[in-house]
């Protein structure tokens, strides 16, 4: 990430406050500027309707959703999608140890500060195995919320400001 995208994610996280028509015209802006495929950016901002996969595949994405996650109190959702996400990346066993343990106590532990919904016998077996981890050890939680973004939140996504602003600006839709 940029030394400019961390500034204007910055300048965003703190703009929160100052109302949401500031907010949707600079997500509007990250959303055009900062978008990771191929194509022209337009086209990618518009590619975010045709499936969950390809709203999440980049960045651009993943920040307006989160935003949209956020006005509706879920943000815990997309953050803990993504953290499973990087933890599969990991190479080295006490790294694998230690962010286990992050996204465990952050997400899946009861009453955890950004606990996720997802069942009990889940939340169980993450539990009983946490304290030898390994690549898959969230694959299941993983799923489950990637289910319920997909389900409930993305087509809310798809119908919100937040989405609907930015296909409006560039006359989409």
């Amino acid at each position: 990430m940029t030394l400019q995208t961390e500034e204007t994610l910055q300048r965003h996280t703190e703009s929160e406050s100052e109302g949401d028509s500031m907010q949707r015209t600079l997500l509007s802006e990250m959303a055009i500027k900062f978008c990771c495929f191929s194509q022209e950016p337009v086209d990618d901002v518009d590619c975010w309707g045709e499936s969950i996969e390809k709203l999440l595949s980049c960045k651009a994405g993943q920040l307006a959703f989160q935003d949209f996650l956020k006005s509706e109190y879920s943000e815990e959702n997309i953050l803990f999608w993504l953290a499973c996400e990087e933890y599969k990346n990991i190479t080295s066993a006490p790294e694998m140890i230690s962010r286990a343990n992050q996204i465990y106590t952050e997400f899946v532990q009861t009453e955890a500060p950004r606990q996720v919904n997802i069942d009990s016998g889940t939340r169980t077996n993450i539990t009983n195995n946490i304290s030898e981890p390994n690549l898959n050890s969230f694959d299941t939680a993983q799923k489950m919320i990637f289910s319920l973004m997909a389900r409930d939140c993305y087509p809310r996504f798809l119908k919100s400001d937040i989405y609907q602003s930015v296909l409006q600006k560039h006359g989409k839709r």
